[in-house]
């Protein structure tokens, strides 16, 4: 064992040097600050902090200090848009009322608003105005809603009919609506009890589908389909299908049992204003079955097709 002495002694000196030699690196890192891998090898780069009597905050003695080493600069702590967030809210909200909270926040659903929309004013071939407007009333669940349309041709009125409704939110874009109908124009005045629903379908099809109940077991069914493609931010092109079908023949108001009658248009406008939309387009209609021989024998056809053009207003 004695021969193995002397290697002992000297790996413990060694380990006693190499422990000391790290301290003092350590020692020397705490002061200077702490460097990266390059600097490590460079011993001309330095991290001089300002001297505390530098003029300005903290931030800008740092700033400072950055300018003179770019290497050692810090990040921003700004984000890149430059926004600052506001400070937080010195006061608290304190505890209100149902009521209270809806008239703060401004998000009351019971609010009562009013709106009209001649969605259709036009003339047909410069010989019949035809008209389609639509009114609510009410609030975002419960509203009355008025719906009319027909066309007005050689001094009378061709054909038309008046809705008065009440609309019920049921669903997330749908309505379920509830009233009476009055026809007017060829033939006998009717009455309806109409319900029905109108909505908005997947791909933004605006849809109404109403069943109408009359007298002595006189039934009906109209059925409404549109949809609004944005060209622009102005030009909208519109087109349209709307279908009558009746349960039994009415002689006397020139309608026939199954389908009666289809119409299709294409309406291209220019939105001025939001309530202020001219408009060009062309319609075809048709009546079928016992609804075209009616016509025909009124001295009427039933195909028709023809441009027209209009305004779209709303209030």
């Amino acid at each position: 064992m004695r021969p193995l002495r002397p290697l002992f002694a000297l790996a413990a000196a060694f380990a006693t040097t190499a422990t000391a030699h790290a301290q003092d690196v350590h020692a020397a890192h705490a002061a200077h600050g702490t460097h990266d891998a390059h600097d490590t090898h460079d011993t001309h780069d330095t991290h001089e902090v300002p001297p505390a009597d530098h003029p300005g905050t903290q931030r800008e003695r740092i700033e400072a200090a950055s300018q003179e080493h770019p290497q050692h600069a810090i990040p921003d702590a700004r984000p890149p848009s430059g926004h600052v967030a506001p400070p937080p809210p010195q006061h608290v909200m304190g505890a209100m009322s149902p009521a209270r909270m809806i008239d703060v926040m401004g998000m009351d659903d019971r609010a009562r608003w009013g709106r009209a929309v001649f969605d259709r004013l036009e003339h047909g071939d410069g010989r019949a105005l035809g008209w389609s407007l639509r009114a609510d009333y009410g609030g975002d669940v419960d509203r009355v809603q008025l719906r009319s349309e027909g066309e007005h041709a050689d001094g009378r009125t061709a054909h038309g009919d008046v809705e008065l409704l009440w609309s019920h939110a049921v669903a997330s874009y749908w309505n379920s609506q509830l009233g009476v109908r009055h026809d007017v124009g060829e033939g006998a005045d009717r009455d309806w009890l109409a319900f029905g629903v109108q909505g908005l379908a997947p791909y933004w099809l605006e849809v109404a589908a109403t069943a109408y109940v009359g007298s002595r077991g006189r039934t009906a069914l109209r059925i409404e389909a549109e949809y609004e493609a944005l060209l622009t931010q102005r030009w909208v092109l519109q087109p349209r299908i709307e279908l009558d079908a009746y349960g039994k023949d009415d002689p006397a108001a020139r309608t026939g049992s199954g389908l009666a009658d289809a119409a299709v248009g294409l309406r291209l406008r220019y939105e001025v204003t939001r309530g202020l939309a001219p408009y060009v387009g062309v319609e075809w209609s048709r009546r079928f079955g016992r609804s075209a021989h009616y016509a025909h024998a009124d001295g009427n056809d039933a195909d028709d097709a023809r441009w027209v053009a209009g305004v779209r207003l709303a209030f």
